[in-house]
């Protein structure tokens, strides 16, 4: 039901974005997330988007590097990722954690 797509291997200051879309039913009212999970880590909470679009969160590590985005109308979400470092590297989700509807994942790479 959430396809993310965007995957790829990027070098350190490079700039990528995932996107996640919606099939089979409406997430338009729903909060929705990006997680993601470097090996040998937790699964982490990357970045919120309220369900109209005007209230975002972001980790402390994603903020003024992140912007978190959707298109209702589209039934898609938008990750864009600026200035990303090695630090980033992990395979991230789209979700609404409100359902526990997750995706499939997508794996990021930055290289130093």
């Amino acid at each position: 039901q959430l396809q993310a797509y965007g995957r790829g291997l990027v070098q350190a200051g490079g700039s990528l974005r995932l996107s996640c879309a919606a099939s089979g039913r409406t997430f338009s009212r729903y909060d929705m997330s990006w997680f993601r999970q470097a090996p040998g880590k937790e699964r982490e909470l990357v970045a919120t988007v309220s369900w109209s679009g005007s209230s975002t969160y972001y980790v402390n590590s994603a903020k003024g590097r992140f912007t978190f985005s959707r298109d209702n109308a589209k039934s898609t979400v938008y990750l864009q990722m600026n200035s990303l470092k090695p630090e980033d590297t992990a395979v991230y989700y789209c979700a609404v954690r409100a359902l526990d509807v997750w995706g499939q994942g997508t794996q990021v790479t930055v290289s130093s």
